[in-house]
């Protein structure tokens, strides 16, 4: 049985300050009570040791939202899998649409950081998705179907419990708009559909799949309750320890269900 995982992307926002006060209040909602799936929250790189110390001795995770191919050298600007392992750090979002659109990432160089992270024994939460565009013409599966391949061609399917895909239609982040829980059951069993005839039905049947793409309370519901949404990768809602935390409560309840 997949674990639910509620992933929390605060993206270029909530530094140092803004960003422990917000984890103690994500804590602070959950004392006393338990959360069976996984909860997580990907800061920004000088907010995620305040974060690890609010999240200390708590169920609540702390990730990344990048990481280097490299262990160590001089790559100025980046950070590397040893860093984030050295502050806990279990998961880190890999091929955000907005990685690929304003930092020009590819899908060979994504490919080789979600190996270097499986490699190093931490978890990938590969982004993938199509834009409007691509929706509007139908090629929603194979533009998922290319982010896809060169991954699961250079990791092997040993990983499987390890890797994480969210898909975000890149039309939906951010804007309010929402894909249907029809449209995301389509794709999300399209990926496991790929997946498995990449690895086999055995391994597919352990990666978890995220819906991302402006999940919220209002819809969380819905979403989760797809038989091949594993878990949310939430933006906006994720600022709010609020709407975060009845978020978790959804997923909580459903996997009572």
């Amino acid at each position: 049985m997949r674990k639910t995982l509620i992933a929390g992307n605060w993206k270029m926002n909530a530094g140092p300050t803004e960003a422990k006060v917000l984890a103690d209040e994500m804590v602070a909602k959950w004392e006393g009570k338990e959360f069976s799936q996984e909860a997580l929250i990907c800061p920004p790189f000088v907010s995620l040791p305040f974060v690890v110390k609010s999240f200390r001795d708590t169920f609540f995770k702390a990730g990344a939202q990048n990481v280097y191919t490299e262990n160590n050298g001089a790559y100025t600007g980046e950070i590397s899998v040893s860093m984030l392992k050295e502050l806990t750090c279990e998961y880190v979002i890999l091929g955000h649409s907005e990685r690929r659109e304003y930092f020009n990432e590819t899908d060979d160089f994504i490919a080789k950081k979600v190996r270097k992270v499986l490699n190093e024994g931490m978890k990938p939460i590969l982004c993938v998705g199509e834009k409007f565009d691509q929706r509007q013409q139908g090629d929603q599966k194979a533009v998922v179907q290319k982010q896809l391949s060169n991954i699961l061609s250079l990791v092997n399917e040993s990983h499987a419990e390890n890797f994480v895909v969210a898909y975000e239609p890149v039309w939906a982040i951010g804007t309010g708009e929402t894909a249907t829980p029809e449209q995301a059951q389509e794709m999300h069993q399209f990926i496991r559909s790929f997946i498995s005839n990449k690895w086999s039905d055995e391994a597919a049947d352990k990666v978890r799949i995220l819906y991302g793409g402006s999940m919220k309370p209002a819809n969380a519901e819905e979403l989760l309750s797809q038989n091949d949404v594993d878990g949310g990768l939430i933006g906006g809602a994720s600022l709010k320890a609020d709407s975060f935390s009845e978020i978790m409560s959804i997923a909580e309840k459903l996997s009572k269900n």
